[in-house]
């Protein structure tokens, strides 16, 4: 395939107007392949690199907290392969980006489309394919969009009234080998990693003896503790900095000792700029 043909197609895809923007996180364990990728993508004004993993536990991690419209995914990684991140992904019950798998071995490619894999590329990376790949993740997003279905109507506002007082609630968290008995008004945030929710306070960092981070949640004042996303639970009153992030999302930093910084989910956003007039 000549350069003229390959930049053609790349022109004409740049020129494109109305298309939807793509963000993408891109996994591969050798890191002259990411910077390639990355090289490549520089071309495509419509995709924005919002972050790179280079194993599969880091990238189900990135999946979660940034939630890309579209990660291009090596197969062959040690520890948990691609197509391992894929099935975990999609049991997960979370955010479900699009999959575009890059590697050296086309026996994987079968497999790769029975997870419903957007597309299979083999490496080196064409840049006609790549085109193609990305031209694909916007047709798909565009579809997905349209048949979303529409948020329901806010209620209507309740009339005031005297609320009830809240019980400030204890929280029991195991650190350093003890079982400390936390008041709540002192957690800053929540996370929950692999069924293990950890507290933070301004003093201690431990775990807590609840499952979820659901039924943790509903032992806490709704007025002050806020789920901001599928695996955080923020204390409305510890943000320190409302930080804008890619594609008009946000991250929280929180007032710990190391300056937490908290993705905010895009279905949180609007509560987000609601609370703080954005």
């Amino acid at each position: 395939m000549g350069k003229e043909r390959v930049d053609c197609y790349t022109n004409t895809f740049m020129q494109a107007r109305g298309v939807m923007p793509v963000t993408a996180l891109l996994v591969d364990d050798e890191r002259l392949a990411l910077d390639e990728l990355a090289y490549l993508l520089q071309d495509f004004p419509d995709v924005e690199v919002v972050a790179t993993a280079s194993n599969g536990p880091e990238a189900v991690k990135r999946i979660d907290d940034l939630e890309p419209d579209l990660v291009f995914l090596d197969v062959q990684m040690p520890g948990m392969d691609g197509l391992s991140v894929i099935r975990k992904v999609r049991v997960s019950g979370g955010h479900q980006p699009y999959f575009v798998l890059a590697t050296a071995f086309d026996q994987h490619a079968v497999e790769a489309f029975r997870l419903e894999a957007l597309d299979y590329l083999l490496k080196p990376v064409d840049k006609e394919r790549l085109a193609e790949s990305i031209s694909r993740a916007q047709r798909s997003l565009a579809e997905r969009a349209r048949t979303a279905p529409p948020e329901p109507p806010a209620p209507p506002p309740l009339p005031p009234g005297p609320k009830p007082p809240i019980e400030r609630a204890k929280i029991l968290v195991r650190a350093q080998g003890r079982h400390l008995v936390v008041d709540s008004q002192d957690i800053i945030y929540a996370t929950i990693q692999d069924g293990t929710i950890t507290v933070v306070t301004g003093a201690i960092e431990g775990v807590a003896n609840y499952r979820t981070i659901e039924e943790m949640q509903s032992h806490l004042d709704p007025d002050t503790f806020w789920r901001v996303h599928r695996s955080y639970l923020v204390n409305l009153h510890r943000i320190k900095e409302v930080i804008p992030w890619f594609r008009s999302s946000y991250q929280l930093k929180m007032d710990d000792k190391r300056g937490s910084e908290i993705p905010v989910s895009r279905v949180q956003t609007k509560r987000l700029r609601t609370l703080f007039k954005l």
